[in-house]
């Protein structure tokens, strides 16, 4: 990083990457100053992300809470931005935390970083169109659909915010994933109907299909093991809801 600014901590200037974006995130959710870790993260170097690109969990938990904390930043400073009618522009183009000196919305944290480069549109079919030299230097190689039970963009519907750990990110996921299923998930079995969070429908590709969605399911126990159902998608509730943390 470069040395730190007049009136940074010490704290801030010796923490990593990771924790930055960590400690971001947690001083979004308990209301505390942010200028000190934003300006660290946009400072932070290509050399000082090398494990964020290089390892897989670091990378998840890293931009993980760099897109949790980027949403409630932006809904805390510019929230007509969310209540537009041009939200899915105006919210999730917007810059909403900056990285080595790469302002980042929260479309290109999700598509372009997370989901290794995939569109948004396509039901997760399809690559992603126009694609920057940030987006290529530090996506994940690979889609892991349990982010879509991490990620909050604001929304009531959205699943609860937890700090993700490089060392335990595959566990919180796993409890995260778990959570938002059973408080979601509804099976009847007279109908043979599962209905399931709309998240299935718009990433169906990332999932695997109608068939890994069903594989997805019954490892998390929210259908029974012996079931094939047909699938019903929630609506989503788009009101926005800042501030929604996990206990």
């Amino acid at each position: 990083m470069k040395p730190p600014a007049e009136g940074a901590s010490l704290a801030a200037a010796e923490a990593t990457p990771t924790t930055l974006a960590r400690d971001l995130l947690l001083s979004c959710k308990r209301g505390e100053p942010t200028d000190e870790h934003r300006r660290a993260l946009a400072d932070t170097t290509d050399e000082e992300l090398t494990e964020v690109r290089a390892d897989r969990r670091t990378g998840l938990a890293f931009w993980l809470n760099c897109y949790n904390a980027g949403t409630q930043l932006l809904l805390a400073e510019q929230p007509e931005r969310y209540e537009s009618p041009l939200r899915f522009y105006r919210f999730f183009h917007a810059p909403a935390v900056t990285v080595a000196g790469t302002a980042l919305p929260l479309d290109r944290i999700e598509n372009g970083l997370l989901r290794g480069g995939r569109s948004k549109y396509g039901l997760g079919y399809l690559p992603k169109v126009y694609v920057t030299a940030f987006e290529r230097r530090y996506r994940l190689a690979e889609c892991d659909p349990r982010i879509h039970f991490a990620l909050n963009c604001g929304a009531e519907s959205c699943p609860a915010i937890r700090a993700y750990e490089p060392a335990d990110v595959d566990d919180q996921l796993d409890r995260a994933t778990r959570a938002h299923l059973d408080a979601t998930v509804t099976f009847d079995p007279a109908a043979g109907v599962a209905t399931v969070p709309r998240l299935f429908l718009w990433f169906r590709g990332d999932f695997g299909g109608k068939a890994g969605i069903l594989a997805f399911l019954r490892s998390y126990d929210a259908i029974p093991a012996d079931t094939s159902p047909r699938l019903s998608y929630r609506s989503w509730d788009w009101s926005m809801a800042a501030g929604t943390f996990a206990n």
